[in-house]
């Protein structure tokens, strides 16, 4: 099995470099992220808790300080919401490079999550990673996770909305690659904008004046996958009446976009390995070959790699495709833009009905357009279709909830986004950890560190407990959050997304069915490929 890449997100902590200044390490740094506020013009703004991980000092959170900023922002101001306490609550720093949050008694009421704080409670540094949503006054809904410091200058910098560092990496990697004629290989789960990066680099390149033309492999029809991209003569095949000039002409001087370019049948890749060596196309039916000029961006959400071994893909085309590649990370590694990206698609709706002035209020007192429970709902959610999901969850909220005052979600909505939500993280200090389930065997009740758990002993513990990530933490005595963690770092072990969706079919047809059996031949989480059949409409 082919080493898994990190996500983009992912927020492990590498020495710094500047070990005399104690300069926090770049992609280790606590910061909170406004993910809801009765104004909306907040949403997006951050505060980096540098002074936890440089000196150890606290910062005191309330009312009146400190200072949030957009992301690369000169305008900074504090939370101002009258609703929240001038009584500070405390974020320190906490054991294993965590946070601890403190709570006096006549502070702002804070919910982690649905829980109310009372006191002490530490996150561990697997749960700033994943994120976790603090609720101030029942008003106004902060992530808190871990970042680097930004040097954006806008919110939607190059079209595209959001400062996670993940997004951030992208931008850079479109203004080092935009400028030249090397192809770009594009590579994400489906959902997360790989085409909006590819308009991008068209855009910002030196063939922004010729066509751009998208094309999605997938969605051809095999036998003519070949005449629809590299045209035909007239009589090559049954009810070619005319020639046809394919979509690599059409995109002559300019850029050809190939999304699911994995689905190529073997005679397109051939041909498509051709252009990239040779710069000339063979119509179907003809005899000469007919020089092109494109520059070629393609995209992929699966592994190419695999693909490679099973000899479906052919791994020279695979070198020349990846002339520079582009990683887009998921929406669930990049929370803490959750709430601006949903703005923006809301902001999208509501002029389309009529109502964009819902998104102006200035008024401190008034009620959150954006309720504090369903912005927890959207930031904890596991957004399975990355951003194009949760751009039709905005439309949806947004057109149920035409002409009242505030966003509604309806209970099936609401029970979808529960569905698949991260577990509440955080606990209460001086708190014994409850027992695992009874039916587990032989369980570890011990509290470990995540990192003493080795890849074998983690693939062990899932197998024992028929993939259940909940026994597995128990098993090992780790936080939940943290199995998770330590799968997406394993080289041995496939997540439900590491699955094509040949193998998913495949297995669905050879078990007739049955979930059980599935997980059980397939090695991945039970709820995550429950969710991958739903999408494949198999379970239908």
């Amino acid at each position: 099995m082919p080493t898994k890449q990190p996500l983009p997100a992912d927020m492990s902590t590498p020495p710094g470099r500047d070990q005399g200044r104690q300069t926090p390490s770049v992609r280790g740094l606590p910061a909170l992220t406004v993910v809801a506020h009765p104004q909306l013009q907040r949403v997006g703004d951050q505060l980096l808790l540098e002074t936890l991980v440089t000196d150890g000092r606290p910062v005191p959170l309330s009312r009146n300080a400190p200072d949030f900023a957009r992301p690369g922002g000169l305008l900074s101001m504090p939370l101002g919401d009258p609703f929240i306490s001038r009584t500070p609550i405390q974020l320190e720093p906490g054991p294993r490079g965590g946070v601890r949050l403190r709570v006096p008694e006549d502070a702002t009421q804070v919910r982690v999550a649905w829980e109310p704080v009372t006191g002490v409670r530490d996150f561990s540094p697997e749960e700033l990673t994943l994120g976790v949503p603090l609720v101030l006054a029942d008003r106004v809904v902060l992530l808190l996770h871990k970042t680097s410091p930004s040097q954006a200058t806008g919110p939607e910098d190059l079209g595209i909305v959001g400062q996670g560092e993940g997004i951030r990496q992208v931008r850079d990697d479109i203004a080092r690659v935009a400028d030249l004629n090397v192809p770009v290989l594009i590579r994400g789960e489906t959902g997360t904008g790989k085409e909006l990066v590819a308009r991008a680099i068209h855009e910002r390149g030196p063939r922004r004046a010729a066509p751009f033309v998208s094309v999605n492999l997938g969605a051809l029809a095999k036998e003519l996958a070949a005449a629809e991209l590299f045209g035909a003569q007239r009589g090559a095949y049954t009810g070619a009446t005319k020639d046809r000039e394919g979509f690599v002409r059409a995109a002559h001087g300019g850029t050809l976009f190939l999304d699911e370019v994995g689905e190529a049948p073997p005679e397109v890749q051939v041909a498509l390995l051709r252009v990239l060596e040779t710069g000339e196309v063979f119509p179907v039916g003809g005899h000469e070959p007919v020089r092109v000029d494109v520059r070629l961006v393609s995209a992929t959400d699966a592994d190419l790699e695999a693909r490679i071994q099973e000899r479906l893909f052919k791994a020279p085309l695979l070198h020349r495709l990846a002339g520079f590649e582009i990683q887009m990370p998921s929406l669930r590694a990049r929370r803490e833009d959750i709430g601006p990206l949903f703005l923006h698609f809301a902001r999208q709706e509501l002029e389309a009905t009529g109502e964009a002035g819902r998104l102006s209020s200035s008024e401190p007192r008034t009620q959150p357009w954006l309720p504090a429970a369903l912005a927890v709902r959207l930031v904890r959610y596991a957004w399975p279709g990355n951003v194009r999901q949760l751009r039709n969850v905005a439309r949806q909220l947004v057109i149920g909830s035409r002409g009242m005052p505030r966003l509604r979600a309806d209970t099936r909505l609401e029970q979808t986004l529960d569905a698949d939500a991260l577990p509440v993280p955080g606990a209460p200090l001086d708190v014994p950890v409850p027992p695992a389930a009874p039916d587990v065997p032989e369980v570890k009740t011990s509290r470990r560190k995540p990192a003493e758990v080795g890849e074998q002993e983690l693939l062990e513990a899932l197998r024992a407990c028929s993939w259940d990530l909940k026994a597995t933490a128990d098993w090992l005595g780790i936080p939940r959050p943290s199995v998770y963690v330590l799968i997406d770092k394993s080289s041995l072990i496939r997540t439900a997304r590491d699955l094509s969706a040949e193998e998913i079919t495949r297995c669905f047809q050879e078990c007739g069915g049955d979930l059980d059996q599935m997980v059980q031949r397939l090695e991945v989480s039970k709820r995550a490929l429950q969710r991958r059949v739903r999408e494949l409409g198999l379970d239908a």
